[in-house]
């Protein structure tokens, strides 16, 4: 009789594993955007060339490309970011790909959307630190933006804050994940992954819970968490979302980050405290860096008691979900 339900429950899990819903891994044929700020080739246009333009920053040395680089995974591979002078930020610089999926921005969440998000780094003395009330006026003495607000925005006023938010929105929300060898074998291609990787997607959806939180196209679930990097004591530490409204369930969770080109965005976390996904996805499956003493731990952060060879497929299965590089033309030259 044991031997009988062990059978039965083992052909239940390989049928359900077989008759999995792929669909939910591909990517919506549709970017979201807003009413108020429809995709046009025009307002891209703009966006890139201020996305690229190191004039926004008060030193005009920095862009919103130094710390999301197209080249670096749309981040800078550092730690923590650069700021303006030799300063750096408290935050590791997430990935922009696929941000026009997600319903909230930064890793503590802050702005609903990429409009609210563009202005941050512009104006936080901890990163391009350059004042709206001086960057408009700015703007407003280069013919050459004057004329290109006009036509992305003909009929909002020219070189607004507004403006300047929307253009910039425009050009992240054409920010996409590639086809990765996983998409393909999502879309049927078996052979698109090694049996590896294939074992690690197993895991990923079934034995390591990393689905429980790294979910649907962008392999996250746009929620927040607090994953045991630091112990009880986060005094002089980030508190993540908790800043924002002091609520004891927001004590020290970050967002959850995309899995999309997880390769070339490290290192890993909030803080940049993780060099190598082997390690990353060690501590989420082991129940978090730190055991015990940490408030508000999140209760998907369990010890999944996953051996190395499982920790080894479930990277395997990770580096998969990697895609070429997006075609993208940097400007060189900047309107005058």
């Amino acid at each position: 009789m044991i031997v009988k339900i062990g059978l039965s429950a083992l052909l239940v899990s390989s049928a359900l594993f077989a008759t999995s819903d792929m669909s939910k891994w591909i990517r919506p044929q549709k970017v979201p955007q807003p009413k108020d700020n429809k995709l046009t080739k025009d307002r891209v246009k703009l966006g890139k060339l201020l996305y690229f333009d190191k004039r926004l920053s008060s030193s005009d040395a920095i862009s919103c490309a130094t710390c999301h680089n197209p080249k670096r995974g749309w981040t800078d591979l550092v730690p923590v970011s650069k700021a303006v002078g030799a300063g750096r930020g408290p935050r590791n610089s997430p990935t922009i790909l696929n941000t026009a999926y997600q319903n909230r921005q930064f890793w503590d969440g802050r702005a609903r959307t990429l409009e609210q998000q563009a202005l941050g780094p512009i104006k936080t003395n901890v990163e391009m630190n350059m004042p709206l009330k001086v960057l408009i006026p700015k703007l407003k003495k280069i013919h050459g933006y004057v004329e290109l607000f006009k036509k992305a925005y003909p009929k909002e006023g020219g070189i607004t804050t507004k403006t300047l938010a929307k253009a910039i929105a425009s050009f992240e929300r054409t920010v996409v994940s590639t086809t990765s060898p996983f998409d393909k074998y999502a879309k049927g291609d078996k052979n698109a992954i090694s049996k590896k990787a294939e074992d690690g997607y197993k895991l990923f959806i079934g034995k390591a819970h990393c689905s429980d939180c790294h979910d649907k196209f962008n392999f996250t679930d746009g929620s927040f968490h607090n994953i045991g990097l630091n112990d009880g004591d986060l005094k002089g530490k980030e508190l993540g979302r908790y800043n924002l409204k002091h609520r004891a369930a927001w004590y020290g969770v970050f967002k959850t980050p995309t899995l999309r080109d997880v390769t070339k965005s490290g290192p890993y976390f909030h803080d940049g405290s993780v060099k190598t996904l082997t390690e990353a996805a060690t501590i989420c499956a082991s129940g978090g860096r730190y055991k015990n003493g940490v408030k508000n731990l999140s209760t998907y952060i369990v010890d999944r008691h996953l051996t190395q060879t499982e920790i080894s497929q479930l990277v395997a299965f990770m580096k998969t979900l990697t895609g070429p590089d997006m075609k993208l033309k940097i400007p060189t030259k900047f309107p005058q």
